[in-house]
């Protein structure tokens, strides 16, 4: 028996590794995260696969759901939103495992930055303007953000922002960054990336309204820097013609085929 923790992705129910549908697919017992997990991702479990919504339980619960399918030798489907390398509370489950005795497995998942930045149509890495992108949030009831793990700490690098969880304290945000990226600084929001009533919001941190944090729900994504949109960046020497690289070499022209 083995539990397989499922990055199920941002939303779309097509934004599913192979993998993943297929682990779903074998496994007859399904725990789910059912606030961010789409309903037709289900689809691919097995007829008569007992399915737990697992938003209204605790840890313990939910450990007491995987331990009696230990009992029972039944492979089990553990799905979470997004990928499982941040904020999925996969880390404390994996600790009861382990405690257990109970194998498990992780496979990745799209996350909902990577969403993000599709909806928006943009690369967030661009040369000369940034090469990096933290991912981050601010500090909520379920968990407290390391001294030193700042807003403010991470904008004076300049790398691209994706804050998660954060949109209920959108002002804070706005006013904590504004010193150090400038107020014509490029900003979005993108709520719910994938799902079918995805919503985005283009602006700058001078004309990003605060307001609109009080219209959506903790699953936007906010997005800072210069990146966002810009035409402005110089080209990556990757395809440059005199660019050497093993596949690519300086000086030989690319083999034709033979004619038959």
């Amino acid at each position: 028996m083995t539990v397989h923790f499922i990055g199920a992705g941002p939303g779309a129910p097509d934004l599913l590794t192979l993998r993943g549908r297929d682990l779903i697919a074998s496994c007859p017992v399904c725990l789910y995260a059912g606030s961010l997990v789409p309903a037709e991702i289900l689809a691919h479990c097995p007829q008569g696969a007992h399915i737990v919504n697992t938003a209204p339980l605790s840890l313990d619960e939910i450990i007491n759901e995987i331990a009696t399918a230990h009992a029972q030798g039944k492979d089990v489907a553990r799905l979470h939103s997004g990928d499982l390398s941040v904020w999925s509370a996969m880390g404390e489950q994996v600790r009861r495992l382990g405690a257990l005795s109970i194998p498990f497995t992780v496979t990745p998942g799209v996350p909902s930055f990577a969403a993000a930045a599709a909806a928006l149509e943009t690369e967030l890495t661009l040369p000369g303007l940034a090469q990096s992108v933290v991912l981050t949030r601010t500090s909520g009831r379920a968990s407290a953000m390391p001294e030193g793990e700042t807003l403010a700490a991470f904008a004076r690098t300049g790398a691209v922002l994706a804050i998660h969880l954060s949109i209920h304290v959108l002002d804070k945000v706005i006013a904590e960054l504004t010193p150090h990226y400038g107020a014509g600084c490029p900003a979005a929001i993108v709520w719910r990336a994938s799902w079918p009533d995805e919503r985005i919001v283009r602006a700058t941190l001078g004309t990003l309204d605060a307001s609109i944090g009080a219209e959506l729900e903790r699953t936007a994504i906010i997005l800072v820097g210069k990146t966002l949109g810009s035409a402005d960046f110089a080209e990556s020497r990757l395809y440059a013609a005199d660019y050497d690289r093993r596949y690519r070499p300086v000086g030989l022209a690319p083999r034709l085929p033979e004619a038959s």
